[in-house]
């Protein structure tokens, strides 16, 4: 088995839609990024690489690569548990956090939890997705930008159960 954490952060900028673990949510802002910034998928990505010890996103994805400009996020998870898979591993279990002052995540929260499982191959309860507030502290406190942290655990395929992906 394989512990792996990951974390993002991206500030926020006017004139882009707001994404969020693969879901557009209504804000007068977005988040400034190479790709779409959903910086909560950046998060869990980054995990799961590093429980395969492959590095992080930005190896894979590089954003000097224009092919990733404006990447859906969800797409590239979809790719990472294609890795994953091909390497002989499965994912176990998932949980994120948001960290950001606004916009409220309760309304959308099942919603990010369906689109990163189905992304992943996993059922829904293998992903966890919850927020909190810095309570007025720091950047995010500031709302200048949202952080995501991911912690993934992994086990070989086949090893204590069946594969998945």
């Amino acid at each position: 088995m394989r512990i792996g954490s990951g974390y993002d952060v991206h500030a926020f900028v006017s004139g882009r839609p707001l994404v969020l673990g693969g879901v557009q949510i209504p804000f007068d802002e977005g988040l400034a990024g190479h790709s779409d910034a959903d910086v909560l998928t950046h998060a869990l990505m980054d995990a799961l690489l590093s429980a395969m010890r492959m590095g992080d996103i930005g190896a894979l994805f590089p954003d000097t690569d224009p092919v990733y400009a404006g990447a859906d996020s969800i797409a590239l998870l979809e790719y990472v548990a294609t890795v994953m898979a091909d390497a002989g591993w499965r994912l176990v279990d998932a949980d994120t956090i948001l960290v950001l002052e606004r916009p409220r995540i309760a309304p959308y929260r099942e919603e990010m939890r369906e689109r990163l499982a189905g992304a992943l191959g996993v059922g829904v309860e293998c992903v966890g997705v919850k927020a909190t507030t810095t309570e007025g502290l720091g950047f995010a406190g500031r709302e200048e930008g949202v952080a995501a942290h991911a912690v993934v655990l992994l086990d070989r395929a086949g090893t204590s159960g069946e594969r998945v992906g």
